[in-house]
């Protein structure tokens, strides 16, 4: 397929690189930007990728935990701009997803958005605010959970949440211990728990990745499974939220700094939102 400017330009922005690096890597990829991210990162480019999906935004992040901290609701509400980003009416129009959300706990943002409220569903109240202001609004994550305790945090821009799921919270003080985790996920954003979490392709990619990496640098072939391995392992260590260094305390992982407290005390999940 043809290659646009506008195409490697986009490249371009999502991970930093060169134009002609981005023009090669979508024709190698046949205009598929996720496979032309692959092949810069297995040419061994040093790359900030970021998926499309992640393109800089404006809006709120709301977020809920209900009094006994044992449900948490949380989504981003997006739009083009700040200044409608701080509109009184957006605002208010998220207060009232949240309402919803809340009152009838739906398990995706599209039954979240044909919630009825005073008669009308949430799309509705979107599509006529779309009207006013002329710009795309909508939803773009929505995140439910429940457990033993529930805690939050909601960074100071209002552009990202994270809610966190723990077990094994008697006699420890969960909030406190809650909120240093959501904010580890909010600073380092793991992609899961452990290495038990990650999704096999997931890693198997990651495998890929690392031996085409050291192919590409000369290593004996023998050796490339072995050495893409310590590469998956460094991915382990750095992606999975029990495996990170702590960042109130670098001189443990974060798992250790849970088995410090409690040995019962275990993080069950977590979900992490952001408007960018």
């Amino acid at each position: 397929m043809a290659i646009t400017a506008q195409d490697v330009n986009k490249l371009r922005q999502m991970t930093g690189m060169g134009m002609m690096d981005c023009k090669q890597a979508l024709t190698e990829a046949n205009g598929d930007f996720e496979k032309a991210i692959e092949f810069l990162r297995k040419k061994g480019e040093k790359i900030s990728a970021k998926r499309a999906d992640n393109e800089t935004k404006e809006g709120v992040v709301m977020i809920y935990t209900n009094e006994a901290q044992n449900e948490g609701i949380m989504f981003a509400f997006n739009c083009e701009t700040e200044s409608v980003a701080k509109n009184a009416e957006f605002n208010a129009l998220a207060e009232r997803i949240m309402k919803a959300a809340i009152a009838q706990k739906p398990d995706t943002i599209e039954q979240l958005m044909q919630l009825a409220s005073d008669g009308r569903t949430l799309q509705e109240y979107v599509t006529d605010f779309i009207g006013k202001v002329g710009e795309k609004i909508l939803v773009t994550a929505y995140a439910k959970v429940a457990g033993e305790k529930v805690t939050s945090y909601l960074h100071s821009n209002n552009k990202l949440g994270v809610l966190v799921v723990l077990e094994g919270t008697n006699g420890v003080d969960y909030k406190e211990i809650g909120k240093d985790l959501a904010m580890q996920i909010a600073a380092m954003n793991p992609i899961a728990v452990d290495r038990a979490d990650v999704p096999q392709h997931i890693l198997d990619k990651e495998l890929e990745i690392g031996m085409e990496q050291a192919r590409n640098e000369g290593k004996p072939e023998n050796m490339l499974e072995k050495i893409a391995q310590g590469k998956v392992n460094k991915f382990i260590k750095e992606s999975t939220l029990l495996n990170q260094e702590f960042v109130k305390d670098s001189s443990k992982t974060v798992a250790q700094y849970l088995q410090g407290i409690s040995k019962d005390l275990k993080v069950v999940a977590f979900k992490r939102i952001s408007v960018a």
